[in-house]
């Protein structure tokens, strides 16, 4: 007989579009599992069932929502409207939550959930489940200040950081950007916050790089420019300077290129963009679940500066040129600045893009890309390492209550 796990954690992710929410938590997840700990993902990412999980990881598929302003949110599938679809995922969140007990509860980004949709199971946690640690798990950079602090204080976010929260883990180094600083933690609550360092992904081996680049046929003495936008949602502009770039310099553009637009890039842009691609040899897919392999087999990757995308890049040490997005958040641009700032990676402000300026900075980052790649490697991320020793805290401490 299979003995049960003695340690449940349950996590959120509210993913109202895109990938980065989903690949950030399953990342968590598949370091924080082991055989004595049973993890369970809350998830609205219509791709869920698309990423393979290991053994006692499993998710619970709550009705997709799609963002139509910062404020108002729309069924993604069943037509029902948002008042109905939010009712139905805030009573899935919570009897989830008290059907699986968990000891340690991480809510993903957003404090008390899409449109509050957590606050009611985080409630109830901490008047019927004194021992569960509740966590807030924040990327490196929201967005520009005043946005957050304004947000936060219009929604009451301070007051429930300090009565429900026992900790709030930050994805990022505090000397590249301080979140207690800039989004104006009171005194109360920054004894809370842990800083874990960057999330790293899974380092893959040069042969297995060797064998990406020996299946899209590209020789080693030739460049690999890889070009991926996420979930592809809001990334065809920078798919289309990329085929701009080829317009321009038909001719004298020695490298060859695999473009990943993402699965939520719509139908028609993606067939408009592969008939373009297709007269330069560019191959074109909507979508690789093993992104990182092409990242290791690239010799320089151009994509948007979304969280996951440059821990991705900072894991595989390939050199990169970002694009950041501006709107509807700064997140984007501020993390390329800091990140360029460091000697990370290189990135053009997304409305100076033109065919000739990216054209330079490919050149450019070519040919000095043993710094990109050595600055890379003195780069630490600990943001794996780090939540796993404040697993062991947890478990610790929950193993000695159980015995006095």
């Amino acid at each position: 007989m299979t003995l049960p796990a003695d340690y449940n954690i349950l996590m959120y992710s509210h993913d109202t579009y895109g990938l980065g929410h989903i690949r950030r938590t399953m990342a968590i997840a598949n370091h924080l599992q082991d055989a004595n700990t049973n993890i369970l993902i809350l998830t609205g990412s219509p791709i869920a069932g698309r990423f393979a999980f290991p053994e006692q990881v499993d998710f619970v598929r709550i009705p997709g929502m799609i963002k139509k302003t910062n404020d108002e949110y729309r069924s993604l599938s069943i037509r029902i409207d948002a008042t109905h679809a939010l009712k139905i995922r805030t009573d899935i969140i919570k009897a989830t939550a008290k059907t699986f007990r968990p000891d340690l509860f991480i809510v993903d980004k957003e404090p008390l959930g899409l449109k509050r949709e957590v606050l009611p199971t985080l409630k109830w946690l901490k008047r019927n489940c004194s021992g569960t640690k509740n966590i807030l798990g924040l990327r490196d950079i929201l967005d520009e200040s005043s946005v957050v602090c304004a947000d936060w204080r219009k929604k009451g976010v301070y007051r429930y950081l300090d009565s429900l929260y026992d900790e709030i883990w930050v994805y990022g180094d505090q000397d590249i950007y301080d979140p207690i600083k800039q989004y104006k933690l009171p005194e109360n609550i920054q004894h809370k916050v842990v800083f874990t360092g960057y999330i790293s992904r899974n380092q893959i081996d040069k042969e297995t790089g060797r064998k990406i680049r020996k299946q899209f046929r590209i020789f080693d003495d030739e460049t690999f420019i890889l070009v991926t936008t996420g979930g592809g949602g809001d990334g065809s502009e920078v798919l289309e300077n990329y085929l701009d770039l080829h317009d321009k310099f038909p001719e004298s553009l020695p490298f060859k290129s695999v473009v990943i637009t993402g699965p939520f890039m719509p139908r028609k842009t993606r067939e408009q963009l592969r008939k373009r691609a297709r007269r330069y040899g560019i191959k074109l897919l909507p979508f690789h679940p093993h992104l990182e392999e092409l990242m290791k087999a690239a010799d320089l990757v151009i994509s948007m500066g979304g969280y996951n995308t440059v821990c991705e890049i900072l894991t595989q040490r390939t050199p990169a040129l970002i694009i950041p997005r501006e709107s509807p958040r700064q997140e984007q641009l501020i993390r390329a600045e800091r990140m360029r700032a460091r000697g990370l990676i290189d990135y053009i402000p997304w409305t100076q893009v033109t065919p000739t300026l990216l054209r330079e900075k490919i050149v450019s980052l070519l040919s000095r890309s043993t710094t990109y790649i050595e600055n890379m490697e003195g780069f630490s991320l600990s943001g794996l390492e780090t939540m796993r020793k404040r697993l062991d805290v947890f478990k610790k401490e929950k193993s000695i209550s159980g015995k006095t």
